[in-house]
């Protein structure tokens, strides 16, 4: 039986392309569209997921969870995800979990109850066993998470790596020193697990001990960054650089510790994870970890899609890159 890989072939287009043709897209060409019709009159390609959604089970409609869209780096995903599903004839809904495990739940039985076609989550708050059954009513992606214990496709950066060049950055400045925010407990499978790794990995080649005084753990927002500073000025042995684990908690450090009269970087070095636009606008501007949000959003958008159509994706597991951008904090 002939995929729309195989259409896609046939004509040197890419899959997005032949998608956007079946799905009557506006902004394609009469030449692109002709011979993508010709191609499955060829191929005897007839598309699934048109045929299901003259049946009125199809929606065209993605599902995206994200845990706080307050936080830009998942506004921006989700701008991403939304720009490309359009660009491919699909509309997208909005579900924030706010870290509910029950709230994500609920959202799971919108694909059971057919409301969206698919799923894409940018964040989990329960465990495997949980999401599991709910993937036989349609399929589930994860962007920007990863359960080692999934069987589904995820699209995610380098977490380890990009934990390991922000403690290296530090050590290679002279620090030994060094205080760290996670998302979770350092657990085989906890949230944040592979920066943790990469953290951890860093400190463990300079031979400099991991101090439990210096990780403070599910910090996610600017004031929580605000209480951290307050929290490390009260040790008796202070740290003198922080990894962030995230722009907004960044912010939240420095903010606060302007506010102690303390100096970034002379009494403190931070460093943030994302590089989000507000990074240039701190002072000092912020060091921190890129990653490719854009295209995150895109490729998760194209894995769901290649679901949707049967057609099995290239990449189950595409693991885009990260670097750090080194400004005025460290």
């Amino acid at each position: 039986m002939a995929t729309i890989s195989d259409v896609a072939k046939l004509t040197g287009l890419s899959k997005s392309t032949v998608s956007r043709v079946i799905n009557n897209h506006p902004y394609i060409s009469k030449e692109k569209r002709k011979l993508v019709e010709k191609a499955m009159d060829e191929l005897g390609y007839q598309p699934n997921p048109s045929a299901r959604r003259l049946r009125g089970q199809l929606t065209s409609t993605i599902g995206v969870v994200v845990p706080r869209i307050a936080n830009p780096f998942f506004s921006y995903l989700l701008a991403s995800i939304e720009q490309t599903a359009f660009q491919n004839n699909y509309q997208v809904l909005m579900f924030q979990s706010n870290e509910n495990k029950e709230k994500e739940v609920y959202f799971l039985n919108l694909l059971k109850t057919k409301q969206v076609d698919g799923l894409i989550m940018t964040a989990v708050e329960n465990d495997w066993n949980t999401i599991e059954p709910f993937t036989k009513y349609g399929p589930i992606i994860l962007c920007n998470e990863y359960l080692s214990s999934a069987s589904i496709p995820m699209i995610r950066v380098n977490q380890t790596k990009g934990a390991y060049l922000a403690a290296k950055h530090f050590i290679d400045q002279g620090h030994t020193k060094i205080a760290y925010c996670t998302g979770g407990l350092f657990a085989d499978d906890g949230k944040d697990k592979d920066r943790n790794k990469g953290y951890q990995q860093a400190l463990e080649e300079a031979g400099i001990p991991l101090n439990p005084s210096w990780i403070f753990i599910n910090k996610h927002s600017i004031e929580d960054g605000k209480k951290v500073m307050k929290d490390i000025i009260e040790l008796k042995d202070n740290p003198t650089a922080i990894f962030t684990g995230s722009d907004e908690i960044a912010a939240g450090v420095i903010i606060q510790a302007k506010e102690l009269g303390l100096k970034v970087p002379e009494d403190i070095a931070v460093i943030g994870f994302d590089d989000q636009p507000s990074a240039e606008m701190l002072d000092p501007k912020l060091t921190t970890i890129r990653q490719p949000i854009e295209q995150m959003g895109q490729k998760a958008v194209e894995v769901l899609l290649s679901l949707l159509n049967k057609s099995e994706p290239e990449n189950k597991m595409p693991e885009l890159p990260v670097e750090l951008v080194v400004r005025n904090s460290t």
